[in-house]
């Protein structure tokens, strides 16, 4: 077998097993508010946002830290401590136990996701890159989208717990090939270093704002809330002007001034802001709002994930051909119909009809990710593959994050703790008022939102420009 697909085996599995568990989690996660001893609706969200929050904070040290020492390295470490981390969630007795696990598990996969893109540009050729780049994002969205299915199998037959079983035998195994078989391609660039204070102003500034405003979306805002909301902004905003002025800064700024790599991480960025939290809400929509379980909730959400999978592959071989701006923005806008469908869609709909809008969001989320991440790996330089990868990484986690959180705070502030408590755990609403009802008004507000935020999204992404730039091994961008 050639090395190249050696590499997109690995990386493929990497990128999968790291989006699985961010949404095998949320489809079971009614099921562990439930199980788990006085776990509430706001431990349950840190289940999610801790994973994620990890991830994003970590990513730009880990990119930096795969130019410097090692892409391979720093991947195989990351396979080995997911690995870890799924263990200790499967015995995790608690709330704080299990979010404490997620952080560690959270560690690996930012470990993977810093690095497999970059590892798999330096071994595939520019023709073949964006193909090979289209079945490793696919891979892991497919992860991501298929965690709901599997999930909702696990769940209903095995328990919440056998969704982080699965994790141990493919990471030991993962692991192991990925010491024996992968090897470093890439040159190290010379005189750099890491930054530390712009990492900890990032990771404390986004940690910081995170907690605020979930802490006062559920608790009731007061001033400590909106001074720490205010302390986050500060630290974040400070962290863009420590970039701008490190000589080695975690986020390369001058990489923003190549118009398709700045294009593409914002539309990044925009896209995942909107589509951070579909996915949450299709779970309590159908776990919290029609009472479900999670294998018949698993099942209702298909239409999404054999979408999103078909329209990805086929997405990365047409943007090697014909370039990435059409097919990237085709996506979008195909996201922002479905997203203003749902906004308008009745209480009552019958499931026939919410499936259209679920197909268009699938084929728009997949014709967009492949096309657009291989428009931003084959803009930068080799030697700044790294990260490049993390940034990018970093936006889409942060946009997630982001859409998460005001998910939660737009449904935390139109229903009672009490109730969103009832929701979130997939009981009855114990106010007797009618969960479909009290949950709707929320799903309205915030996918109007999300329409309107992929709507914007699709302005950077026609920006780009039409055709790809790839970066010579001298390290210097070439058209």
């Amino acid at each position: 077998m050639q090395y190249k697909y050696t590499v997109l085996t690995n990386t493929t599995i990497g990128s999968f097993m790291a989006l699985l568990d961010s949404n095998i989690v949320l489809i079971s996660l009614p099921t562990i508010i439930r199980e788990l001893p006085e776990m509430n609706a706001f431990e349950g969200l840190w289940t999610i946002l801790g994973y994620q929050l990890i991830t994003a904070t970590l990513l730009l040290s880990f990119g930096r830290l795969a130019d410097l020492y090692g892409r391979v390295r720093l991947y195989k470490t990351g396979f080995a401590i997911f690995t870890i981390g799924s263990a200790t969630c499967s015995v995790a007795l608690n709330g704080p136990m299990l979010v404490a696990s997620r952080l560690l598990q959270g560690t690996g996969a930012a470990l993977l996701f810093s690095n497999s893109a970059a590892i798999v540009t330096d071994a595939f050729p520019p023709n073949e890159r964006g193909k090979a780049l289209g079945i490793n994002q696919v891979a892991g969205v497919t992860g991501s989208v298929s965690g709901l299915v599997l999930g909702g199998i696990l769940t209903g037959t095995l328990g919440w717990r056998s969704i982080f079983w699965i994790n141990i035998p493919v990471g030991i195994y993962a692991t192991y090939r990925a010491h024996t078989h992968l090897k470093e391609l890439s040159g190290r660039p010379k005189g750099e270093k890491l930054d530390p204070i712009g990492n900890s102003l990032f990771a404390i500034g986004l940690s910081v704002f995170l907690l605020a405003l979930t802490l006062g979306a559920i608790s009731g805002w007061n001033h400590m809330d909106y001074l720490a909301l205010g302390v986050g902004v500060v630290m974040l905003v400070s962290f863009l002007v420590v970039e701008t002025r490190n000589s080695s800064p975690m986020i390369d700024m001058k990489l923003f001034k190549i118009r398709m790599f700045s294009a593409g991480i914002l539309a990044n960025f925009l896209s995942s802001l909107a589509r951070g939290t579909v996915s949450l809400l299709f779970v309590f929509y159908f776990q919290g709002a029609l009472l479900l379980d999670a294998l018949t909730t698993g099942i209702r959400m298909l239409p999404f994930t054999i979408a999103f999978v078909s329209a990805g592959p086929v997405s990365g071989y047409l943007s090697d051909r014909y370039g990435s701006r059409g097919l990237a923005s085709g996506g979008l806008l195909l996201s922002s119909i479905a997203y203003i469908w749902f906004s308008m869609i009745p209480a009552d709909v019958g499931y026939s009809t919410f499936m259209i809008p679920m197909i268009l969001a699938g084929v728009g989320g997949g014709m967009f990710a492949s096309p657009n991440s291989s428009s931003i790996m084959s803009s930068v330089p080799v030697t700044r593959r790294g990260v490049a990868a993390g940034t990018s990484s970093t936006v889409v986690n942060t946009g997630s994050l982001l859409s998460l959180s005001m998910s939660f705070v737009i449904m935390a502030s139109s229903v009672p703790v009490a109730v969103l408590d009832d929701i979130f755990s997939g009981t009855p609403v114990a106010s007797g008022s009618l969960n479909l009802l009290v949950f709707m008004h929320s799903w309205h507000t915030i996918f109007t939102i999300t329409a309107a935020i992929s709507l914007v999204a699709v302005i950077p992404s026609l920006m780009r420009g039409k055709r790809s730039i790839d970066a010579s091994p001298s390290g210097k961008v070439v058209s």
